[in-house]
């Protein structure tokens, strides 16, 4: 087992990291004190090849891995979650969708401008009535000549407001359950297609997360995205990949709360000296410094197996997951307790860490979730 990165992925965490640490950081609070989406580094993400990093270079893609797709999101997040899952969402969700099961005219048509980042992507499956149940959809899309008529609404879409484009699923024959679910590309300015209530949120308060509304809306049958009936099939494959997005959103997180726990009990002085002196304050970074460690092994190797590309990874991804979100809210929260009272309030960047991981836990599967398709993968369950 080598456990080295190559040079160029190396070069690459050193870019992206001085790059959040220079364009991003400045604005953290900024942008999460008053929820504002930060459209003026899209531009700036697409030229580093961050918004099409795992696609092919013929469809405007960066051309590689998930290896270094992880390293992004990492990096972003350990300075900004609300960055990391702007990425991750538009990446691995959305454009991820049309590049694994579109058709060769929808790859050229839309994964082509998503993946060169001059366009923002949102996937939707997650309704009121259908969480960790998506087989509950309840949107739904039937045919009418050469449309489908879709009628519905989404709610927790990441990027919801300003996405360009649109993966949404919808039921297309009731009576087959889940394999009734259709997928749908649906593109901003579709009549009957509209943003709705955005979401005020305890943390990760810079990304968007809001309701998409379907009233009427006509696409064209060319739109349907795959096979017709097997959406949710598809949504799970999908989710496979998004589980690793979240797996690093977390370890991301947990870095930075880390980093920011050391560099505090350095200057902290309590009794003359540093509190990072004290015995109960190592053993605090020494648990979660260790936790750190793991939780990256196991995000790593979930990437890994993504770029062999030879079997499904659901299990890995979801170990990965569960172990690298909740690993984060115990790191965040051992951060605060370090910082003390300095840790409540936001002066200093452990109150946001607090409040930004806990979605790792909930977001694409809670770890309820989680739990339950590790066993069913232990125990040879479909």
């Amino acid at each position: 087992m080598d456990f080295h990165f190559t040079d160029e992925q190396n070069h690459l965490r050193r870019s992206i990291g001085e790059f959040a640490e220079g364009e991003i950081l400045p604005h953290v609070m900024e942008w999460d004190e008053v929820s504002h989406f930060p459209s003026e580094i899209m531009p700036k993400l697409a030229e580093m090849g961050l918004l099409g990093i795992i696609f092919p270079e013929k469809y405007g893609g960066a051309g590689l891995g998930y290896i270094e797709y992880v390293i992004a999101i990492e990096e972003l997040s350990r300075v900004d979650g609300s960055v990391g899952i702007i990425v991750a969402a538009h990446n691995s969700l959305c454009s991820n969708h049309i590049f694994k099961f579109g058709s060769e005219a929808q790859k050229q048509k839309y994964l082509s401008p998503l993946a060169q980042g001059k366009q923002i992507g949102a996937w939707s499956l997650t309704e009121p009535e259908a969480g960790s149940d998506a087989g509950g959809t309840r949107t739904t899309a039937r045919r009418d000549g050469d449309h489908w008529v879709i009628n519905g609404a989404k709610t927790f879409t990441t990027n919801g407001h300003y996405a360009d484009v649109c993966v949404a699923m919808a039921v297309t024959d009731k009576s087959k359950a889940s394999h009734g679910i259709s997928a749908f590309i649906i593109e901003k300015g579709t009549a009957g297609f509209k943003p709705g209530k955005k979401e005020n949120k305890l943390g990760l308060r810079a990304s968007d997360t809001s309701e998409v509304i379907f009233s009427d809306c006509r696409v064209p049958k060319e739109n349907l995205l795959g096979e017709e009936g097997e959406g949710f099939t598809a949504s799970l494959k999908i989710l496979d990949g998004g589980r690793i997005s979240i797996a690093a959103l977390a370890l991301g997180m947990a870095r930075g709360a880390l980093d920011a726990s050391i560099k505090y009990a350095k200057q902290r002085k309590q009794f003359g000296q540093p509190i990072s002196e004290f015995q109960a304050i190592q053993f605090k970074l020494a648990d979660m410094a260790t936790e750190v460690e793991a939780a990256r092994l196991l995000v790593y190797q979930a990437a890994w197996l993504a770029d062999k590309n030879d079997r499904r990874f659901t299990r890995e991804s979801s170990m990965a997951k569960l172990f690298a979100s909740e690993v984060a809210v115990r790191v965040a929260n051992e951060c605060v307790q370090i910082h003390g009272g300095y840790g409540f309030i936001k002066d200093y960047p452990a109150e946001k860490f607090y409040r930004d991981v806990k979605l790792c836990t909930i977001g694409e599967g809670t770890s309820e979730i989680q739990k339950l398709v590790i066993a069913r993968q232990l125990l040879g369950k479909k």
